[in-house]
């Protein structure tokens, strides 16, 4: 699904099912440098279990265009004009690492616009190593895999996959390699710069945080510290899982989901 916000293409995947006005909406918001893709599995469940979706990819990423924005509070911002384009005066927002500082901070300012919100790898603060942000600057290689590297459990890392012949971390290295150069960096720095505590204090939906236990990007004291700021909210723990759970145990990612908004719905 094609929109157009501030006179630029925006690409939605909607789960293979056309939009339809009389369904709740859920929206679903890439990492940085990640695109819709990520969001497959959940994105098509919702779809084909009684909700619109648009898994989004943000100005300058996967199929959208625009340049990248430079801080949450415009992406959040940005995220409430794509429901107007769409049509839609309140949405679930479900959103990994950076799309989920940007989901709790529409969420905590434009409250009125989100009926539920669930945060996979996030935290209030999420500060980016200068180890990671110097080749990220320079469109360094290094920094896709650092990120790599570092937003993968362990476990992924040795395997896992349930296709015989595929690797997880291939995978993921492959959809930032094809973000445009600079886009990367672009993220970082907005993600460093944020701090999500009054938008936290201001959520006054429900809300469901989702932890790896062995998140290095968002350590599960980060995530803990989420729940408590949120009002309200309720988590899931992953045993064994990093920052990219959405990918490293897709099925109970949308386990979580699932349990959690489709009652939402309404």
């Amino acid at each position: 699904m094609e929109l157009k916000v501030d006179g630029n293409d925006v690409f939605c995947a909607t789960g293979g099912r056309d939009f339809d006005p009389a369904l709740p909406t859920t929206v679903f918001v890439h990492g940085a440098s990640f695109d819709r893709t990520v969001w497959k599995l959940q994105a098509r469940y919702f779809a084909w279990h009684g909700s619109n979706v648009l898994a989004v990819d943000l100005p300058g990423h996967g199929n959208s265009g625009g340049a990248p924005l430079t801080s949450i509070e415009v992406m959040a911002d940005w995220l409430t004009r794509v429901l107007d384009a769409a049509g839609v005066d309140q949405a679930a927002l479900v959103g990994h690492s950076m799309g989920g500082q940007v989901a709790l901070d529409c969420a905590g300012r434009h409250g009125a616009r989100v009926r539920a919100l669930a945060l996979l790898g996030g935290a209030l603060t999420i500060p980016v190593n200068a180890a990671l942000l110097e080749p990220a600057a320079a469109d360094d290689h290094l920094a896709f895999d650092l990120l790599n590297v570092w937003g993968y459990g362990r476990r992924a890392q040795l395997g896992v996959h349930r296709m015989p012949g595929l690797w997880m971390m291939r995978g993921g290295l492959r959809v930032m390699e094809r973000a445009a150069k600079g886009v990367l960096h672009t993220d970082l720095l907005a993600t460093n710069a944020y701090d999500g505590g009054a938008a936290a204090a201001a959520v006054a939906c429900p809300t469901l945080v989702v932890i790896g236990e062995k998140d290095l990007m968002t350590p599960a004291k980060a995530g803990r510290a989420l729940v408590a700021a949120v009002p309200g909210a309720v988590s899931v723990m992953f045993p064994g899982l990093g920052h990219i759970m959405l990918e490293e145990d897709p099925d109970a990612t949308l386990d979580a989901l699932r349990d959690f908004l489709i009652p939402l719905q309404g």
